[in-house]
């Protein structure tokens, strides 16, 4: 992997520094040294906290893409890993991986990004999570020095907000199946399919396979993943949903 085309911000290069950890040895480098190693495997640089009385809760979300566990400190932080769990461009979640330092002219400062992320084609996204109405000037500072950081070297930078609600309320109930032996027998998901190549309601087309009660949580999981698709945005989901394939569109 060669360094990006796009890194011509020299100042950048040499200004900004990472903290990161890799199997228990902590290392800070300049930007421009260290943009390549695999930030999808390092361990998160802080401990996860939440205080009493404050809207943050920290935990463990088992990810299906990285098949493991990857740490949140926000119902808003979860929600984002669940949806970059269902993304099919997404191979690889890091939380917390690194302190990204810098100067602003007066004082030395630093941030921890949410997520780092690794994508399909071997590129890479920065991502930090904030309710916009949460964020204050200095937050502000901190994202737009991660994204000049992140622009240097060739990554992505995304500041992610609240989802839509009724569409995350979806995508929840969906990761309860997101788990491989949810999408099992092998044949009961050929079947759904089948079926669900004419459009028509979810329990209309669960009932056609076989006993719902086995029949559902492949159902669910073929929506995780795609492979089958209803209107996540639109309403919440019901027994007179309707479902397609993805090929029917």
């Amino acid at each position: 992997m060669g360094a990006p085309a796009q890194a011509v911000d020299q100042a950048a290069l040499t200004g900004f520094e990472l903290d990161f950890s890799v199997d228990a040895v902590r290392r800070r480098r300049p930007l421009g040294s260290s943009w390549d190693v695999r930030f999808e495997g390092v361990e998160p640089v802080r401990e996860f906290s939440w205080h009493r009385y404050t809207r943050g809760f920290a935990g463990w979300y088992y990810s299906a893409t990285v098949r493991d566990h990857v740490g949140y400190e926000s119902w808003l932080e979860r929600d984002r890993l669940v949806l970059l769990d269902r993304d099919p461009q997404v191979v690889g979640i890091a939380s917390q991986p690194f302190w990204l330092h810098w100067d602003d002219g007066g004082r030395g400062r630093r941030h921890a990004p949410d997520y780092f992320v690794r994508l399909a084609d071997d590129g890479a996204r920065v991502v930090d999570v904030r309710a916009e109405d949460d964020l204050d000037e200095q937050t502000r500072e901190a994202f737009a020095a991660t994204e000049r950081a992140c622009r240097a070297v060739g990554w992505e930078f995304t500041w992610a907000g609240r989802p839509d609600p009724v569409f995350m309320a979806n995508v929840r109930w969906l990761a309860r199946y997101r788990r491989a032996r949810c999408g099992r027998p092998a044949e009961v998901a050929a079947r759904l399919l089948e079926v669900f190549r004419e459009p028509k309601g979810l329990w209309e087309g669960a009932g056609l396979v076989g006993d719902r009660l086995r029949v559902l949580p492949v159902l669910f999981h073929l929506l995780w993943s795609g492979a089958l698709e209803t209107d996540l945005a639109g309403a919440l989901m019901q027994t007179d949903s309707v479902v397609w394939t993805e090929r029917s569109g």
